[in-house]
Protein backbone atom coordinates (compact mmCIF):
# COMPACT_ATOMS: atom_id res chain seq x y z
CA UNK A 1 0.00 0.00 0.00
CA UNK A 2 2.78 2.29 0.53
CA UNK A 3 3.80 1.73 -2.78
CA UNK A 4 0.43 3.57 -4.16
CA UNK A 5 1.60 6.52 -2.29
CA UNK A 6 4.93 7.29 -3.31
CA UNK A 7 5.35 10.49 -4.81
CA UNK A 8 7.01 9.89 -8.48
CA UNK A 9 8.65 12.15 -11.00
CA UNK A 10 7.22 13.11 -13.89
CA UNK A 11 8.75 14.53 -17.09
CA UNK A 12 6.80 17.00 -19.34
CA UNK A 13 8.46 17.70 -22.93
CA UNK A 14 6.26 20.12 -23.96
CA UNK A 15 7.30 23.54 -26.04
CA UNK A 16 3.62 25.33 -25.89
CA UNK A 17 3.76 27.35 -22.59
CA UNK A 18 0.02 27.28 -22.23
CA UNK A 19 -0.42 23.15 -22.80
CA UNK A 20 2.59 23.18 -19.83
CA UNK A 21 0.63 25.82 -17.68
CA UNK A 22 -2.44 23.34 -18.32
CA UNK A 23 -0.38 20.13 -17.30
CA UNK A 24 0.22 22.02 -13.90
CA UNK A 25 -2.78 23.16 -13.15
CA UNK A 26 -4.40 19.39 -13.77
CA UNK A 27 -1.71 18.23 -11.32
CA UNK A 28 -2.67 21.07 -8.72
CA UNK A 29 -6.48 21.04 -9.61
CA UNK A 30 -6.88 17.07 -8.88
CA UNK A 31 -4.16 17.41 -6.04
CA UNK A 32 -1.66 15.40 -7.89
CA UNK A 33 1.23 14.90 -5.80
CA UNK A 34 3.86 13.77 -8.35
CA UNK A 35 6.54 16.05 -8.57
CA UNK A 36 6.60 17.52 -12.45
CA UNK A 37 9.64 18.71 -14.41
CA UNK A 38 8.83 20.64 -17.74
CA UNK A 39 11.76 20.78 -20.29
CA UNK A 40 10.75 22.64 -23.58
CA UNK A 41 12.59 20.88 -26.38
CA UNK A 42 13.69 17.29 -27.31
CA UNK A 43 17.73 18.17 -26.76
CA UNK A 44 17.09 19.16 -23.21
CA UNK A 45 14.70 16.35 -22.48
CA UNK A 46 17.44 13.96 -23.47
CA UNK A 47 19.93 16.33 -20.97
CA UNK A 48 17.34 15.47 -18.52
CA UNK A 49 17.31 11.79 -18.76
CA UNK A 50 20.76 11.43 -18.94
CA UNK A 51 21.78 13.93 -16.17
CA UNK A 52 23.97 16.16 -17.98
CA UNK A 53 24.71 20.17 -18.22
CA UNK A 54 22.60 21.91 -15.53
CA UNK A 55 20.42 18.50 -15.35
CA UNK A 56 23.35 17.06 -13.24
CA UNK A 57 21.14 16.52 -10.49
CA UNK A 58 17.69 15.59 -12.27
CA UNK A 59 15.55 12.96 -10.59
CA UNK A 60 14.59 9.41 -12.67
CA UNK A 61 11.08 9.98 -13.53
CA UNK A 62 8.34 7.50 -13.73
CA UNK A 63 6.99 8.45 -16.69
CA UNK A 64 7.50 10.92 -19.39
CA UNK A 65 5.01 12.99 -20.92
CA UNK A 66 6.02 13.44 -24.59
CA UNK A 67 4.64 16.53 -27.16
CA UNK A 68 5.35 15.09 -30.50
CA UNK A 69 5.98 18.48 -32.31
CA UNK A 70 9.07 20.14 -30.61
CA UNK A 71 12.04 22.65 -31.55
CA UNK A 72 15.93 21.18 -31.87
CA UNK A 73 14.73 17.32 -31.62
CA UNK A 74 11.06 16.51 -32.30
CA UNK A 75 9.25 13.85 -30.22
CA UNK A 76 9.86 11.43 -32.44
CA UNK A 77 13.44 11.70 -32.20
CA UNK A 78 13.44 11.83 -28.44
CA UNK A 79 11.09 8.26 -28.02
CA UNK A 80 13.30 6.65 -30.53
CA UNK A 81 16.69 7.91 -28.66
CA UNK A 82 15.02 6.90 -24.73
CA UNK A 83 13.94 3.46 -26.30
CA UNK A 84 17.21 2.67 -27.34
CA UNK A 85 19.03 3.51 -24.29
CA UNK A 86 18.84 0.38 -22.14
CA UNK A 87 19.44 2.51 -19.12
CA UNK A 88 16.04 4.97 -19.95
CA UNK A 89 13.80 2.13 -22.01
CA UNK A 90 11.48 0.84 -19.10
CA UNK A 91 10.10 4.44 -18.65
CA UNK A 92 6.96 4.65 -19.91
CA UNK A 93 6.30 7.17 -22.44
CA UNK A 94 3.09 8.91 -22.79
CA UNK A 95 2.89 10.82 -26.06
CA UNK A 96 0.28 13.69 -25.09
CA UNK A 97 0.52 15.98 -28.66
CA UNK A 98 -2.30 17.36 -30.73
CA UNK A 99 -1.95 15.17 -34.34
CA UNK A 100 -4.63 12.98 -34.67
CA UNK A 101 -2.53 11.96 -37.99
CA UNK A 102 -2.82 8.17 -38.11
CA UNK A 103 0.88 8.07 -38.97
CA UNK A 104 2.42 9.82 -35.96
CA UNK A 105 0.38 7.19 -33.93
CA UNK A 106 1.26 4.55 -35.94
CA UNK A 107 5.07 5.35 -35.88
CA UNK A 108 4.82 6.41 -31.87
CA UNK A 109 3.74 2.76 -31.16
CA UNK A 110 6.64 1.23 -33.57
CA UNK A 111 8.63 3.66 -31.22
CA UNK A 112 7.29 1.69 -28.33
CA UNK A 113 5.38 4.25 -27.29
CA UNK A 114 3.70 3.28 -23.86
CA UNK A 115 -0.11 5.09 -25.01
CA UNK A 116 -0.82 8.01 -27.51
CA UNK A 117 -2.62 10.24 -26.33
CA UNK A 118 -4.69 13.40 -28.22
CA UNK A 119 -4.75 16.56 -26.37
CA UNK A 120 -8.76 17.51 -26.12
CA UNK A 121 -8.89 21.50 -26.54
CA UNK A 122 -11.41 21.98 -24.11
CA UNK A 123 -9.66 22.76 -20.35
CA UNK A 124 -11.98 20.58 -18.21
CA UNK A 125 -11.36 17.85 -20.86
CA UNK A 126 -7.94 18.40 -20.73
CA UNK A 127 -7.28 18.25 -17.07
CA UNK A 128 -9.16 15.25 -16.43
CA UNK A 129 -7.37 12.80 -19.26
CA UNK A 130 -3.88 14.49 -17.56
CA UNK A 131 -5.46 13.03 -14.32
CA UNK A 132 -6.50 9.66 -15.91
CA UNK A 133 -2.95 9.38 -17.23
CA UNK A 134 -1.53 10.10 -14.00
CA UNK A 135 -4.05 7.84 -12.21
CA UNK A 136 -3.51 5.00 -14.75
CA UNK A 137 -0.09 5.07 -14.84
CA UNK A 138 1.33 5.87 -11.37
CA UNK A 139 -1.49 4.03 -9.45
CA UNK A 140 -2.79 1.25 -11.46
CA UNK A 141 0.27 0.02 -13.25
CA UNK A 142 3.47 -1.22 -11.56
CA UNK A 143 6.61 0.84 -12.47
CA UNK A 144 10.13 -0.18 -12.33
CA UNK A 145 11.88 1.43 -9.70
Amino acid sequence: MSDALSVVDVLLVEDDPGDALMTQEAFEHHKIKNSLHIVRDGVEALQFLRREGEHANAPRPGLILLDLNLPRMDGREVLAEVKADERLRSIPVVVLTTSEAEEDILRSYNLHANAYVTKPVDFDRFIEVVRQIDDFFVTVVKLPR
